[in-house]
């Protein structure tokens, strides 16, 4: 049995520090080369010119990891690392359970903005659909690993042979696992091997070294052929997929690779990524590459993230209940000036996405919870610098006088197939503002703000309204009840650290 630290008291792994250009320095001194990738902020939109809103749902948790890591060894994480809404999904959520014949229920409240006090602040919530350990079906597991030289440090190859030591102990005699791993070139360390003879799993895993260059696209292609060899109709087949990311033999373009897991995850075979490394992290990379394979992406910092991830998590991790899912909002422009989806820059859909059932979109697990919170500045309300109004429409899209007469402020609407089908189907659901403030909302509701807030403070987003870390303590604090795991008091820890380090 491994010992683990408790959340809030995680401590610094793997330091770091600041160059003074602001490059960061990791501990051999050499410049880190990590690529997070760019992307813009969302911004406000008008509701009667953009009267739809269009995303996929995100279930990937690697930023606050990030985030985490960063914050714990001292400094500021870089604006791009921040992703306001995997910082969100990283923390469960008491929604209710879904109906008999749904994979997953909708929950919509809304309240005050507390960082824009004329503003409401919007929160759509997903439960999945729970599935208990004894209930899942066989698994045919693919453990696909990055053994090359950039893998040796600790927090790397090490960290990710003591985390699938976690998953194995709490496989059965019903689950199957193979190790392919890939450095200069790939090969099988282990054929599709049934749990219920971990000594040879956790062997073979113990003999695993770093060293050489590497070819991920070689691995890749070898990990989905053992996995399509083994397939289990009906049951779990997935890669987990191990890695610093960084390619750089054989296939090593993004969009080449990306392609490659594109045809993959046709055959029915799904992708989780696991994250690991301080320096040259391609973590832009990993991001799309588990999007585009059916799946799922986590950053380990630290053997106790692994453990939330591979086991307490495991279903959710393993298990797909539903895939494309998209969520596409239209806003009542008689109750609704503007609005922004907080986050979720990286999932952004057209209109017409949302009904064609070629577009690709994100993946929800057994009983995970998927949040999405949108800043509306209601009819009438002060217009913040922030939201400033564009020019009026030569040719307006609903005249004036044509505005719907309705009390609902929005209406939800949530596209998914299920996880062997080819057809979407359809969830809708109208809301009606009741004027609820801040302060009356549920502990979920204020948490949630809090981790929202927190990330537009890192990022230092123009959005961020007159919000404080502070503040920010306050709403987490109120919201810290359900926090069986530990890991609200641990954003705590982070948010002070934060201020510390503000401070110095």
């Amino acid at each position: 049995m491994i010992a683990l630290q408790q959340p809030a008291a995680a401590q610094p792994e793997f330091a770091e520090e600041l160059a003074q250009d602001g490059d960061v320095l990791t501990q051999n001194g050499k410049f880190n080369t990590t690529d997070f990738g760019h992307f813009i902020e969302n911004p406000f939109l008008a509701a009667l010119d953009n009267p739809l809103s269009t995303f996929s749902i995100d279930v990937d948790t690697a930023s606050y990891s990030i985030v985490r890591r960063f914050i714990n060894n001292g400094t500021l994480p870089p604006r791009e690392a921040v992703r306001v809404e995997e910082m969100i999904n990283y923390f469960t959520y008491d929604y209710p359970k879904p109906k008999v014949d749904e994979p997953f229920s909708i929950s919509v409240d809304i309240a005050d903005c507390p960082w824009e006090g004329t503003h409401r602040l919007v929160r759509i919530g997903l439960k999945g659909r729970e599935i208990a350990q004894d209930k899942r079906g066989p698994s045919n597991i693919v453990f696909l690993l990055d053994v090359s030289g950039s893998m040796t440090p600790r927090e790397r190859l090490p960290l990710v042979k003591q985390a699938m030591r976690l998953l194995v102990e709490k496989l059965s005699e019903n689950d199957r696992v193979a190790i392919v791993v890939y450095a200069g070139a790939s090969g099988l360390v282990l054929p599709s091997t049934s749990g219920e003879h971990k000594e040879t799993i956790l062997s073979a895993l113990d003999s695993l070294q770093g060293g050489g260059s590497t070819n991920g696209a070689e691995g890749i292609q070898l990990a989905y052929k053992i996995a399509a060899d083994n397939f289990i109709k009906g049951g779990v087949n997935r890669v987990i997929l191990a890695t610093d990311g960084d390619f750089n033999v054989g296939v090593t373009s993004q969009g080449e690779l990306i392609r490659l897991i594109e045809e993959k995850a046709k055959s029915g075979v799904f992708l989780s990524v696991l994250g690991v490394g301080n320096d040259n992290l391609k973590d832009s990379t990993m991001q799309k590459l588990a999007d585009k394979g059916n799946g799922n992406y986590s950053y380990l910092d630290s053997l106790n993230e692994a453990r939330k991830v591979l086991v307490q998590q495991m279903n959710g991790t393993l298990v797909t209940i539903a895939k494309d899912v998209k969520i596409q909002v239209e806003f009542n422009p008689a109750r609704v000036a503007s609005y922004r989806l907080i986050g979720y820059e990286k999932r952004a859909l057209r209109k017409e996405d949302f009904s064609n059932d070629k577009i690709d979109a994100g993946e929800i697990g057994a009983g995970r919870t998927v949040t999405a919170l949108y800043e509306v500045i209601p009819v009438g309300a002060a217009v913040s610098p922030s939201a400033a109004p564009v020019d009026p429409l030569k040719y307006s899209v609903l005249p004036e006088n044509a505005r719907s007469n309705s009390h609902e402020m929005l209406t939800v609407k949530l596209r998914y197939k299920r996880p062997e089908g080819d057809k979407s189907e359809l969830i809708e659901r109208a809301v009606v503002d009741d004027g609820k403030r801040f302060a009356n909302a549920s502990g979920d509701f204020k948490f949630a703000a809090a981790v929202a807030e927190f990330g537009m403070l890192l990022c230092d987003s123009e959005f961020k309204g007159d919000g404080t870390l502070g503040a920010v303590l306050e709403w987490a604090r109120e919201g810290q009840s359900n926090d069986a795991d530990g890991y609200r008091a641990g954003f705590l820890e982070l948010v002070r650290k934060t201020q510390a380090l503000k401070r110095g």
